[in-house]
């Protein structure tokens, strides 16, 4: 299948999680499933926007008391000539005609005088935000900032499209997940830089279980799992399988053809069905999505890193977006230096913006991440290229 059609697909296969109702704490980063509204004013009611005098009135004042921000309200309307002492926030009386700031009174016997402006330093109520006012409309995202907001709104939850579950399963009886890799060994690079995609595509990982070869232990992972290892545990963990717990699995490793690669075998016994099965585009070629039976999708990653990160953005990526309800922007360019096309094959090459383009950076063959880590894109650059602007894929940055 052709790259593009590979990524349209995936996109397709995919329909927007179900709204949920979530504690603010759990929102951040998420899309709202419904505009926001003011459940109060604010302010919610008359309030001093500076430390002093609340005054009625021409002066000079007679101060009948002190009013401060969470304190007790003053009783009953201030008359002309009266005043009391304000603190930033509280509540002004009824019949308040400004407020005098501190720097501008002068006191004498428990009177107050000073240039008071008519209506100055008093915020009235509902003058920021009105009460039932929109402030942020669905489909927006959760920022720290927007919880504050809402927070600030009298909300204690917020319906937003909740970020898709990531399982991830790592393959591989050469893999090792920590220390320095033996002989035949090789350090996993793919579940560490993982997490941090799916969260910048709108999910979060729940899991990340390491999976010797063989059909078997990657069958139990999937429906219900024994003997996988999540990464870390020194003993055997036991859970109902990736398959029951996540809107998406995603497979690493075991999406090849070569003797130690199961998933298709496994799909098949599952009786999944496979929507993608190789695209055409290197590196990441032999990648691979799949709908398990029950609903959720899996998305089958090749074992070399380069090449994984480039099947993840190819699939899995549009899928979650798509679940998480998160636009992709659409990004094009010129490109600026010597490049390898493919007869066949797109081919994504790591490159650095600049004033002149996109400029490759090298190292970036399928087993090595070092292109990519030094790249802020990928530039599509499609069979047969001859020198047009190509697609930008931004990579994940670093916060």
């Amino acid at each position: 299948m052709s790259w593009g059609s590979a990524r349209a697909l995936a996109a397709g296969a995919a329909c927007p999680l179900k709204p949920r109702e979530v504690p603010l704490q759990d929102a951040l980063g998420c899309r709202l499933a419904a505009p926001l509204r003011a459940l109060v004013p604010v302010p919610g009611v008359d309030v001093a926007a500076m430390d002093g005098y609340a005054v009625s009135g021409p002066g000079p004042w007679r101060v009948l008391g002190r009013v401060l921000a969470g304190g007790v309200p003053h009783e009953g309307p201030l008359r002309a000539g009266e005043a009391v002492e304000i603190a930033t926030g509280a509540p002004v009386p009824e019949g308040t005609s400004s407020v005098l700031p501190w720097e501008l009174a002068s006191i004498d016997a428990g009177r107050v005088d000073g240039a008071a402006e008519p209506g100055r330093h008093v915020r009235r109520r509902g003058e920021d935000i009105p009460e039932g006012t929109v402030v942020l409309g669905a489909g927006a995202v959760v920022t720290p900032v927007a919880l504050g907001l809402a927070a600030a709104l009298g909300h204690d939850t917020l319906p937003v499209r909740p970020r898709p579950r990531v399982a991830v399963l790592v393959t591989g009886d050469e893999v090792v997940v920590e220390g320095l890799p033996g002989p035949g060994r090789v350090r996993d690079a793919i579940g560490p830089f993982l997490p941090g995609l799916v969260r910048w595509a709108g999910g979060r990982v729940t899991d990340v279980i390491t999976l010797p070869d063989g059909p078997r232990a990657l069958h139990l992972a999937l429906v219900g799992s024994p003997g996988a290892r999540r990464a870390g545990d020194v003993a055997p963990g036991r859970g109902a399988g990736a398959a029951g717990a996540a809107d998406v699995v995603v497979v690493c490793g075991a999406s090849s053809k070569g003797p130690a690669d199961h998933l298709r075998a496994v799909l098949g016994d599952l009786g999944a069905d496979v929507l993608v099965d190789g695209v055409a585009v290197r590196p990441g070629h032999p990648q691979l999505l799949a709908r398990l039976p029950g609903g959720p999708l899996l998305v089958g990653l090749p074992g070399n890193p380069f090449a994984a990160l480039a099947a993840a953005l190819t699939l899995l990526a549009p899928v979650l977006r798509e679940l998480a309800g998160t636009p992709a922007r659409r990004e094009t360019s010129a490109l600026t230096g010597p490049v390898r096309t493919h007869p066949r094959d797109t081919r994504l090459v790591p490159v650095r913006r600049s004033a002149r383009g996109a400029v490759p950076v090298g190292h970036d063959r399928p087993g090595s991440l070092w292109g990519a880590a030094l790249a802020d894109a990928l530039a599509v650059v499609p069979a047969g290229w001859g020198g047009e602007q190509v697609e930008l894929i931004e990579l994940p940055p670093g916060v």
